[in-house]
């Protein structure tokens, strides 16, 4: 299992892109595997957030987890992930997802039919990046996308100047019928507070079935999971703060479903949050329950920050 680590604050305000620079240094020199980005309200934007790391980085895997489809379309999120993975110079992780109902009203759009959308907008994504790659122009080197879906009909120009294959493509996902969708159309999944037994019985499961029935190579099976490494003495106080910051999920779906699952009986507890032997033993849970990569979201509480849960967790060896 390979360990990442979010550079862009993931649950305290937004990271100015500086940050996002620093703390991107400060990973790879870490040895982390990869360094991700979230797309949140009040943050820096996710594409210019991992251009940004991936240019001051040299072998660092950049992904993000993950960017709301229902803002952008398809073929326009292509051509941004294929321009940003062309500026750093290597494969990005592309993670998005159909965000909730209650952030995609904000934005005065409407929350419909959300697995078939996400299913059908990954289908034209990996369409688009596999013409982008591969141009059929002869003159504007671009060819034509075509897709007609229930949701997603189209037929468009479409090229990428020197466009690439992405490094892959995730889907955000902890509903049953996201997460078949997300196996048969995409690289794998992105889950978020899913805990160990939530990985085993039911995300891994069926996204792995649905990827095999589907052909397609053996899936991505990452979650991300609020981090905090804190003295042993401070591990009790450290869960009851993060149960009263984000206790509000268990009562949304779809994360409700999701802490349903899990083995823990709250969400302070399937949070990551001990000293480094309790730390290693979640890991450790995690690998065994068939995750791929741990993505950490480091998280401010007394005892650790975001420096400190970096450095620590950097040492644990899996």
């Amino acid at each position: 299992m390979k360990v990442g680590i979010f550079v862009s604050e993931a649950w305290g305000a937004g990271s100015p892109i500086e940050e996002v620079r620093e703390r991107s240094i400060r990973a790879e020199a870490l040895g982390f595997a990869s360094a991700w980005v979230p797309y949140l309200p009040w943050a820096a934007d996710a594409m210019a957030s991992m251009q940004a790391a991936g240019e001051v980085t040299e072998r660092i895997e950049i992904g993000s987890a993950v960017i709301p489809t229902p803002f952008f379309h398809p073929l326009a999120l292509a051509r941004q992930a294929a321009t940003v993975q062309a500026a750093i110079g290597r494969p990005i992780h592309l993670g998005v997802g159909c965000s909730n109902p209650a952030i995609v009203a904000m934005h005065g759009l409407p929350f419909e039919r959300p697995a078939r959308h996400v299913r059908e907008y990954v289908e034209v994504l990996n369409a688009a990046v596999s013409l982008g790659a591969k141009p059929g122009g002869p003159r504007e080197q671009a060819g034509f996308v075509e897709y007609e879906g229930e949701t997603i009909a189209l037929n468009s120009i479409y090229g990428m100047p020197g466009g690439q294959a992405l490094g892959s493509v995730l889907v955000g996902a902890i509903g049953p019928l996201m997460l078949e969708a997300t196996g048969s159309v995409s690289d794998g999944v992105i889950a978020t507070w899913s805990d160990e037994g939530a990985i085993a019985r039911m995300v891994a499961p069926v996204v792995r079935d649905a990827a095999a029935r589907a052909g397609r190579a053996d899936p991505t099976i990452a979650g991300v999971i609020a981090t905090a490494i804190v003295p042993k003495a401070r591990a009790a106080a450290a869960r009851d703060a993060a149960q009263a910051e984000f206790g509000f999920y268990e009562q949304n779906l779809p994360y409700k479903r999701v802490v349903d699952a899990s083995d823990a009986e709250r969400i302070g507890d399937i949070a990551v949050i001990g000293d480094e032997e309790e730390v290693a033993r979640r890991l450790a849970g995690f690998r065994e329950a068939g995750m791929t990569d741990f993505l950490a979201a480091p998280y401010s509480v007394e005892g650790a920050d975001w420096a400190s849960t970096a450095e620590r967790l950097s040492k644990i060896d899996l």
